[in-house]
């Protein structure tokens, strides 16, 4: 009885492939860059596909293209491989006759990874499937390392996240979630410029950190001798773009917030801000709606989604709603309860966790109490769109009060499936009730709040100049993405999350 032949580790392995390596240098160009495939698998298989053994060999298509070796098999005289490049996978059949003796002998020794080039014609076998006939073969490009286990790919999602180039090797799924995603943004800066706005470039390293309550990133510029943040938003800058005239704005990039790792929270992570003249949260709050509308029709193909099996509708009008009608909405046990009072909202917030008298709730007013509710009670429960509107000035330092409504300001968030997909508002334009409203932040900070904003003098010098009525809002990519391609975590939407050294 034969024994089987042991296993060998990913030690031996590269060992192995490391010494056909050194045999390859030892013969010419070991990484030849000479080749241009002038096809690509996903065109040709569009292209031929369907068409019949009979009509592709009359056809005679001459192809080349190049790809990493994903399959191999040796059967006595011929070879099968199948390579994949970045459009698809397509089979390599070649034998002695057809790219000679020698080529196909090197062939028998490549191995699963390599990036091979292949030149030849197109047909089917006669199991129907296309490939190509090689006239030639080469290697282009040596893999020391072996693939996962093709049945069971990569097992661990820590790995699949730090070793991210793996991952889109073997996993077709992660590659279409990147290129979902790449739609999405694309969707996204076309809709935008059709309708009228410019996109700009920003500060990523800001001297005083602005545009959003979080703790940023500290670092320190040696030229100028003074500490530097990583932007936490690009909010400041982007209205005094407004201030200089540019009536529509927008970006796409990074934010970088230095707080907890989550399945819904990266310290680095993607938003699309836009601000425009002459609008307010109304109008904010409708051409939101179009912009998730239109990204999911580019992306997913239809504005009904799927999202970690329930159904979501993107299609139809999202709701809109107080923080206290939402909260006595999908907190019934809270329909009667008195949410105006002070005092009472105090002794029940305890019983969601909640500590009153920590530095953020020990002074809090009403409508931030409310607020603390509402996070505890309704807020994973908005499943369907859900702008929640009009949040108190306390907690709201950029936006615009209301005229009518002492102590509201005209401020929305877009919750979809539990979780905050968006922020925006009538902006504050008045210079006076900003540095007013700074200085509070600069006594919330003074008191231990380390989310609490800066005092910014410049962009204060900049609303006295004078800034039209705007409206501005914030849309995360990363979350916008996760529904729109049912990721649970928003590890799997960003192609390389922050993770802990592997040491």
């Amino acid at each position: 009885m034969t024994e089987p032949t042991p296993a060998l580790d990913d030690n031996q392995i590269i060992a192995e492939r490391r010494a056909k390596l050194t045999e390859l240098r030892g013969k010419g160009p070991a990484f030849p860059n000479d080749f241009k495939p002038a096809d690509r698998a996903g065109a040709l298989l569009q292209m031929h596909g369907e068409k019949s053994r009979e009509d592709l060999q009359a056809a005679e298509v001459s192809v080349s293209l190049a790809g990493r070796m994903m399959l191999k098999r040796v059967q006595g005289k011929a070879s099968f491989a199948t390579i994949q490049d970045a459009t698809g996978r397509i089979q390599l059949w070649l034998n002695d006759e057809g790219v000679g003796a020698m080529a196909h002998d090197a062939f028998k020794h490549w191995d699963l990874g390599d990036i091979v080039a292949a030149e030849g014609v197109l047909f089917k076998t006669m199991k129907g499937e296309l490939s190509v006939r090689c006239t030639s073969v080469r290697l282009l490009s040596k893999s020391l390392r072996p693939l996962p286990d093709k049945f069971h790919g990569l097992a661990d999602q820590e790995v699949k996240y730090r070793q991210r180039y793996v991952d889109l090797i073997v996993t077709e799924e992660t590659r279409s979630t990147f290129i979902s995603r790449s739609k999405s943004i694309n969707a996204i800066r076309n809709f935008m410029a059709s309708h009228g706005f410019l996109e700009v470039e920003t500060p990523m390293l800001h001297p005083i950190p602005g545009g959003a309550a979080a703790k940023p990133f500290v670092t320190h510029h040696n030229a100028l001798d003074q500490p530097m943040f990583l932007r936490i938003a690009p909010e400041l800058y982007l209205k005094r773009l407004i201030v200089g005239g540019f009536e529509r704005v927008f970006e796409i990039n990074r934010n970088f917030r230095n707080e907890g790792i989550s399945p819904r929270h990266n310290p680095e992570f993607t938003m699309l801000e836009y601000y425009a003249a002459y609008t307010d949260y109304h109008w904010l709050m409708d051409f939101t709606e179009q912009i998730i509308r239109d990204a999911a029709i580019a992306s997913a193909g239809s504005a009904s989604l799927i999202y970690q099996g329930h159904a979501l509708d993107l299609s139809k009008p999202f709701d809109r709603l107080t923080i206290t009608n939402a909260i006595r909405k999908y907190a019934p046990a809270y329909a009667n309860s008195p949410l105006d009072d002070l005092a009472w909202l105090r002794a029940e917030l305890p019983r969601h966790g909640v500590d009153v008298n920590d530095v953020r709730h020990r002074n809090a007013g009403l409508g931030a109490l409310q607020l603390a509710l509402f996070e505890e009670v309704a807020e994973s429960k908005l499943w369907q769109p859900t702008f929640i509107i009009d949040y108190p000035v306390e907690v709201s330092p950029l936006a615009r009060e209301s005229d009518s409504r002492p102590g509201i300001t005209e401020r929305f968030e877009l919750f979809i499936t539990g979780r905050e997909i968006a922020n925006g508002f009538s902006e504050l334009n008045d210079a006076e009730d900003q540095a007013s409203r700074f200085r509070s932040q600069v006594q919330a900070k003074e008191a231990g709040d380390e989310e609490a904003m800066y005092y910014d003098a410049d962009y204060i010098r900049a609303l006295e100049y004078g800034m039209p009525p705007t409206g501005g809002c914030g849309i995360g990519i990363d979350r916008l993405v996760m529904l729109l391609t049912d990721s649970a975590n928003i590890r799997d939407v960003i192609l390389f999350p922050a993770l802990k050294n592997e040491s």
